[in-house]
Parts: structure tokens; C-alpha cells; sequence
């Protein structure tokens, strides 16, 4: 019994790959099934002829693991090597050379994994069965499309509405918890021995006092620094370079200029800047997230 459903199962997923499910010929009717097609079809018209040289069930299996988080089920350098046989394969055919053989196992696991990356963020928007219709038949000009121009515009600009109104709202969710992660710290932080905080809620501990002179507005600073997130992750350290950095006051973050303004030469201090005294909800890509709290240590070599 587990062989026939195994068999039964392998030969439904080549007739969906294939274009001739049951029901085929009717046109998309609910709007998720329209959704499904079109970014098939979208698929479809990408892939083209090199869709011959996918395994259908590989296919499915890399976009869904892509789509669902996975690792790549095929190392990067061996995906690459696949996609260029893949494509020498498809310039082979257009040409009329003699074929080049591709691993349609691989060349599926690799190629789907590539497009369920490209749809992540839809998941949950459609169903497998009818975004395979509408690869087929994008994969092939002499098909004409089951919805037409007009209705694949409507579809797209809803669907692009949608993703718009659920990526606002995750994002204003997750950034009620970063706040709410950033405030339990701090109010346990500024309860430890030698911090202070400032009225704007920076907060700083004096590593090294010093006796110099105080910045201000205006003018320079020297400074050794290294910069990182509450976790410890490091993302910049004047240190790790070898050489002070020099700084015009007023083109740092608030946190900088006011804690900067705050040490004497000759100090350090670590500050623990809140998100918005630092990058806030932007952050500075790649390496400071939205949101972050940031905790550096300064230490103030000179004023210029």
C-alpha cells in the first residue's frame, strides 16, 4: 500500500508539473487561485525552456523547503555549477547543438529553492497545484494565459496591496517588542552599580575618568571606540582598525553627541544608547538592525 500511494503520488505531481491536472482547462476562479497562477505564470515565463530540465517532484520540493525557511538543499558552489549547465543546456537546444546533460534532480532542487526564496513572503497566499498550472503555461508562448491581461493586473496590484498592509503590520509588531525588550533592560541596567542616566534616557558608566577638556558643539573629537548590540554581536570597533577615528561632533547619533559632551579627554565611558538616540526604527544596514540598542565603549583621545 505505501509503494502504490508512493507511485500514485509521483505520477499526480508530473501530471501537475505537466499542465493536465484535473480541471485544467477551467479558468482560475477564487482570488487564491488566481494568485497562484499568475505567480506561476510569472515563474513560468522566467524559467522557459529550461523548465525540460527540471524533475517536477525536485522542483517542488526545493521551493517549498525555500519557502518554508530551509537550508538550501544544494550546496552553493554545487548550485552554481548546476546553473551553468542548466543554462549551457538551454543555448545547446536553442542552437541545435548536441544536448548537454543536466542533473534534473539538482537543477529542480536548485531552481525551486531559487524561486521559493522569491515567493517566501507569500506563503500562505496560494496553493501548489495551481501556481504548477500557471508555470506550465508560462513556460510555453504558444499557451495563452487562463486570466487575461486585465485580470492579471487587477490580481497584482491586490495582491502587492496586501503584502503592503501585512508587512506594516508585522512591522509594527515587531516593533512593539523591540521597545518593550529595550525598556526591561534598561530599567534593569540602570539599577547597577556605578550607571547613570541621563534625562533623555541615555545611559553611561565610567570606565576611566579622565582631566581634559569637554567637546563642544561644533568641534572634533578623537576617539578609540567599539560598538556593539545587547546580544554582544560587534559592529565596529576603531580598535579592530588599528587607528582613533575622528568625528565632527554634530554629525553623530544623539547618543554620541550627548554622551561624547558629557567625558573630559583623557576618559572612557560605556554608553548604552536607547534605539531612539541611536539608528531607531531604520537601523544602518547590514550590520545595526531596526530598532537596536546599542552599547559602546569611548574613549576620548582629544579634542580638535
Amino acid at each position: 500500500m505505501n509503494l502504490l500511494t508512493r507511485i500514485l503520488g509521483a505520477l499526480l505531481a508530473a501530471a501537475l508539473f505537466a499542465g493536465v491536472a484535473l480541471a485544467q482547462d477551467a479558468a482560475p476562479a477564487s482570488e487564491r487561485d488566481k494568485v497562484g497562477y499568475l505567480k506561476g505564470l510569472d515563474a513560468g515565463r522566467a524559467i522557459g525552456p529550461g523548465l525540460q530540465d527540471l524533475d517536477e517532484a525536485a522542483f517542488v520540493r526545493g521551493m517549498e523547503n525555500a519557502m518554508a525557511g530551509g537550508s538550501p538543499l544544494v550546496p552553493e558552489q554545487e548550485a552554481r555549477s548546476v546553473l551553468r549547465t542548466l543554462m549551457a543546456s538551454i543555448g545547446a537546444r536553442a542552437s541545435g547543438k548536441p544536448a548537454v546533460v543536466v542533473d534534473r534532480t539538482k537543477a529542480g532542487l536548485v531552481v525551486g529553492g531559487n524561486m521559493g526564496q522569491t515567493l517566501a513572503n507569500l506563503r500562505g497566499e496560494f496553493d501548489m497545484p495551481m501556481f504548477l498550472r500557471g508555470l506550465h503555461d508560462g513556460a510555453n508562448a504558444r499557451i495563452t494565459p487562463a486570466l487575461s491581461a486585465v485580470e492579471i493586473e487587477r490580481v497584482r496590484t491586490a495582491l502587492a496591496a496586501r503584502v503592503q498592509a501585512a508587512g506594516v503590520t508585522a512591522r509594527a509588531t515587531e516593533h512593539a517588542a523591540a521597545l518593550e525588550r529595550e525598556r526591561v533592560f534598561l530599567e534593569g541596567n540602570r539599577t547597577q552599580q556605578g550607571v547613570f542616566v541621563t534625562p533623555s534616557g541615555l545611559q553611561y558608566k565610567v570606565l576611566q575618568q579622565g582631566n581634559g577638556i569637554r567637546p563642544r558643539p561644533g568641534q572634533q573629537v578623537r576617539v578609540n571606540y567599539l560598538g556593539a548590540l545587547l546580544d554582544g554581536t560587534k559592529f565596529d570597533s576603531s580598535y579592530d582598525r588599528g587607528q582613533p577615528a575622528l568625528f565632527s561632533l554634530g554629525d553623530l547619533i544623539p547618543g554620541w553627541t550627548e554622551g561624547l559632551g558629557l567625558m573630559p579627554v583623557g576618559a572612557k565611558y560605556r554608553f548604552w544608547i536607547p534605539s531612539r538616540l541611536g539608528y531607531g526604527e531604520t537601523g544602518s544596514p547590514p550590520a545595526i538592525p531596526r530598532d537596536a540598542t546599542l552599547v559602546f565603549d569611548v574613549e576620548l583621545l582629544g579634542v580638535e
